[in-house]
């Protein structure tokens, strides 16, 4: 870990990569945010990149005080995985027709279900908090409301970009489902909402980025995002619950003849808030590409597709804020992936995975992300490798 000084910052940046590695623009939105008047600490994860307002793989505690451009636009997005009792011995050669069956029953990128799945409908969901969650979304922005049937229909949906949904094999050979998916639409459409009302807080009109907007602590403001935003987080994780419902049953079915069981899920955000206490103050910690790693907790760090993934435990580093890296993280825009890499480049990086192979992916090449055995390397002192995971199928939307 690596304290650097910036000029104006009200805390050293800690920085678990190298600061000459990161992008300009990154190291600009990192002091930005450190000169915020109500920020207590910054820590800065090896998977660090540009993004919206704050960096994409920072960690921000503020007292008194949420940045929501600090969150990200896909709030609560995060990770689910589980280890299965199936073995590589149990897969076929060809495994298209898993990828297919799994995105049958999962609609990807814009897509959602025709009607609203229940989760007494899939095999083994508990169903308990479901209606009182569906309750409180009549307490969100009214201008989101209307967008109550799609929020819905896109339940158990995984979206586009970088989520995806893999069946993977550890270096035992056994078999583990893992997804990355987030609150979908609802959760894009109430961040915008207060992102645009924060801005219009006279406290805010001074701030050296305007997209790092916040709310303060008892203001009516604060009350409606605090509730937008831990609704959006639910959404986000009951999502990925009835997603990795879906791909139990599609499994289950599959592999009939193997009877497969299924371990606890690992489940994580990397897109979130929460409150937690450090030096006896209770702060407001923003993870935005980042996963809590509380001493013992277990998290999930991936690559991209056809690059492996890891599945880890928190070693409780206060320094980082108990927190990780989310994932690899870019080292190109999308936009420069496209320019730089083809279908071809793609199918060579991706050889083996039974992966979409085309040009709506290819911003999505293992060669516009950061090498993941790296980022890993960098954060020793944040978790320990409980297992690591190789892609064979991919879905992506």
């Amino acid at each position: 870990m690596t304290h650097v000084e910036m000029p104006g910052a009200r805390v050293p940046i800690r920085m678990w990569t190298d600061p000459g590695t990161v992008e300009d623009a990154a190291l600009r939105q990192l002091q930005n945010v450190a000169t915020l008047p109500w920020i207590k600490g910054l820590a800065v994860m090896p998977d660090v990149h540009y993004g919206k307002g704050a960096t994409v793989g920072s960690v921000i505690a503020m007292h008194g005080a949420v940045c929501p451009a600090a969150v990200g636009v896909d709030i609560g997005c995060g990770m689910s995985a589980v280890r299965t009792s199936l073995t590589a011995n149990d897969l076929p050669g060809d495994l298209s027709r898993l990828r297919s069956k799994i995105e049958q029953a999962i609609p990807v990128g814009r897509g959602m279900h025709d009607e609203p799945v229940e989760p007494g409908d899939v095999h083994g969901l508990p169903t308990s908090g479901w209606d009182d969650f569906w309750a409180r979304f009549g307490g969100v922005a009214e201008s989101v409301r209307f967008r109550q049937e799609r929020a819905t229909k896109q339940m158990g949906t995984l979206g586009g970009g970088n989520h995806f949904i893999e069946v993977c094999l550890d270096t035992d050979g056994q078999v583990w489902l893992m997804l990355h998916s987030g609150s979908r639409n609802i959760g894009k459409e109430l961040a915008d909402f207060h992102i645009g009302q924060a801005q219009k807080l006279p406290h805010n009109q001074g701030l050296v980025d305007r997209d790092l907007a916040v709310f303060v602590a008892d203001t009516p403001q604060m009350a409606a995002y605090r509730h937008d935003l831990f609704w959006a987080q639910e959404y986000a994780k009951y999502n990925r619950a009835l997603m990795m419902g879906l791909l139990k049953d599609v499994v289950r079915k599959e592999f009939k003849k193997a009877k497969p069981v299924f371990e606890e899920t690992i489940s994580c955000h990397h897109n979130y808030v929460a409150e937690e206490r450090y030096d006896g103050m209770d702060l407001l910690v923003t993870r935005k590409g980042a996963i809590r790693a509380g001493s013992g907790e277990f998290g999930i760090i991936p690559g991209s597709m056809g690059t492996g993934s890891y599945i880890v435990k928190g070693l409780g580093n206060a320094a980082s804020f108990n927190s990780a890296s989310h994932g690899a993280g870019r080292r190109m825009s999308r936009n420069a992936a496209k320019r730089r890499f083809s279908e071809r480049d793609l199918a060579e990086q991706t050889r083996g995975v039974e992966c979409r192979k085309d040009s709506g992916v290819v911003d999505e090449i293992p060669g516009a992300y950061k090498p993941i055995e790296r980022v890993i390397d960098q954060q020793r002192d944040l978790v320990e490798v409980v297992a690591k995971l190789r892609q064979v199928v991919c879905v992506k939307g």
